[in-house]
Parts: C-alpha cells; sequence; structure tokens
C-alpha cells in the first residue's frame, strides 16, 4: 500500500477543505486534501448561485471550479478516495483510502454531511432543475411560482416561512399528521394564505423532461398530481463520521462540536463546514469556517 505525507491532511474539497487548504498552503505548510467523489461537494450540484459575494450569478460547478484551482495553484495536492478508518498514532494522524495510506500531524474534517432524499426516479437528475435541497440558498429563483415543500421539522417549517414571502403557491407535504416542528413554529405557518398543508402524504413520483413540472403525491384518499416549479426536499440531513476510530466529541444529530477556532476535542485536529455543530449552513460560511481552521492549523505549527 503507497503512503504519503504532509503537514495537513484535509478530509474532503467542498468549500470548506478548499478554502482551508488555500490558507494553509500559503502558510508554507505541506497540505493533502482527500476527496472521495467530486470536487465541491453539494455546493457543486446547486444549478445557480446568487448569494455569494462577487457573483451576481454563479453555477456551483463553476464556484466550486474556481475554489479548487485557486487552491492547487497555492499548492494543494488533491487525493481521490474514500476514507475507510482515521487513527491517532504518537505523532499525529494515520488516514486510510482503499490503497493508500497517509499520515499527518494535523488533520482538517471537511467532509459535509449527506442531505437526506427521497430516494425516487430522477431525483438526481432534477436536482438542480427545480429540486433543491436549500430555501435559503434557491428560493429567489422561484419568485411568484409554485413550490412544494416536504418534510415536517424545523427545517421545513422554516423554508415555507421564507419562501412565503416569495413563493405564489407553497404545498406542504408532511408523510404524518403529525409535525417534528413545535406548535407554535407550525401555528405561524399555518396563517400564511399561500400555503397547503398536506398530511398523512408523500411524493411518490416525478415529472419533468428539462426541469421539474410536477410531481405525484399519495395520502389516505389516493394519489394527485400536482404542478410545481419547485420541490424543496427538508426531511433532514445525516453527518457521516464512521471513519473515525477515536473518541471524537459530536452533538445529539451526530456533528462535529467545534469552538470559534474550529477545533475540536482532539488535539491537531479541526473541522469545518456542514459537518460541524452550526445551524447556519451556506456555501460562504463553509468558506469563513474553512479560513478559520486553516488558519487555527497554521497557528499550532
Amino acid at each position: 500500500m503507497k503512503s504519503d505525507k504532509s503537514d495537513v491532511l484535509i478530509i474532503g474539497a467542498g468549500p470548506a477543505g478548499l478554502t482551508a487548504g488555500i490558507f494553509t498552503c500559503r502558510a508554507g505548510l505541506g497540505t493533502t486534501c482527500v476527496e472521495k467523489l467530486a470536487v465541491g461537494g453539494q455546493a457543486s450540484l446547486t444549478y445557480n448561485v446568487a448569494n455569494y459575494p462577487g457573483f451576481e450569478s454563479i453555477s456551483g460547478f463553476d464556484l466550486t471550479e474556481k475554489m479548487a484551482n485557486q487552491a492547487k495553484n497555492n499548492g494543494l495536492k488533491l487525493e481521490w478516495g474514500t476514507v475507510k478508518s482515521l487513527t491517532k498514532t504518537k505523532s499525529g494522524f494515520s488516514l486510510k483510502t482503499q490503497d493508500r495510506t497517509y499520515t499527518s500531524k494535523k488533520v482538517i474534517i471537511a467532509t459535509g454531511c449527506k442531505t437526506r432524499k427521497l430516494g425516487l426516479k430522477d431525483e438526481e437528475r432534477l436536482t438542480g432543475r427545480g429540486i433543491s435541497y436549500c430555501a435559503s440558498c434557491d428560493g429567489g429563483f422561484f419568485q411568484d411560482k409554485v413550490v412544494a415543500v416536504v418534510g415536517g421539522g424545523n427545517t421545513a417549517i422554516t423554508d415555507v416561512e421564507y419562501l412565503s414571502r416569495l413563493a405564489k403557491k407553497i404545498y406542504l407535504i408532511n408523510r404524518s399528521d403529525k409535525f417534528r416542528a413545535g406548535d407554535y413554529e407550525v401555528g405561524k405557518i399555518k396563517k400564511f394564505k399561500n400555503l397547503e398543508i398536506l398530511t398523512n402524504a408523500q411524493v411518490v413520483e416525478l415529472f419533468g423532461d428539462e426541469k421539474l413540472d410536477a410531481i405525484l403525491v399519495k395520502d389516505n384518499l389516493g394519489t394527485k398530481k400536482l404542478a410545481v416549479d419547485g420541490l424543496f426536499i427538508a426531511i433532514g440531513s445525516t453527518p457521516d463520521l464512521d471513519f473515525v476510530k477515536f473518541d471524537l466529541k459530536t452533538d445529539k444529530a451526530g456533528y462535529i462540536v467545534v469552538d470559534d477556532n474550529m477545533r475540536t476535542n482532539v488535539e491537531n485536529l479541526f473541522a469545518c463546514g456542514d459537518i460541524t455543530n452550526r445551524d447556519f449552513r451556506q456555501i460562504v460560511v463553509a468558506c469563513a469556517q474553512g479560513a478559520i481552521a486553516g488558519n487555527s492549523a497554521i497557528g499550532e505549527k
């Protein structure tokens, strides 16, 4: 098995990991970033980003590609592989993929988290073309249009409240007749005149060629087809930290607990981006956390 040694090892090449790499590389630290799928992570799937400073409108793919090019031009070494394990050693950390071992004194975890999906046919194809997992990211593209939100927790309720100021009509689709969100929050959105709530219901089929144009909803009375321009899926996200083989402090939902400097409870181990226990998840926030994490790693040289 091949081995690689660096001053800093970053896991995940999304906006947070790439920004962290820019900072550590510019400080002269040899930095390797391991990514399992594609540069940019979830952010690269966003069809149009309109709230990132400096770009009035840019695709997530183009934005994260620019980040990756900047990081590589500053010396970041990008490697591809699925992380199997991260363990502590006497001198730092050891990371293993399917065919390589990486060692480093410092590690920055920037793996993000997996958004839960409905698991429907064409869901991946229509993501960014009507289907979104972030209302605050993409809601602005649905001004005066008809949208649906799937979910019954706080995120879904927050999405409805946000979209109520933009969309002409909103369907809130909850698979139960009870909401996981608080009664006060649910009661608040029930007053919205442009909202229709469907309970004991679920989306079972998607329609659209170039973009989403309708969904099929099943409830206790049968099925009905709803014409919608957008579908916001808010059924939660899943942090994936099974590769960590030591005691790492996380919150109840499984996100890494960090301080204001992106330090974890483990010395020389940092975390940034959507994998951390911070509520506001945006590309610009991930970049800011990446900059802090990278600077913290530099400061503990």
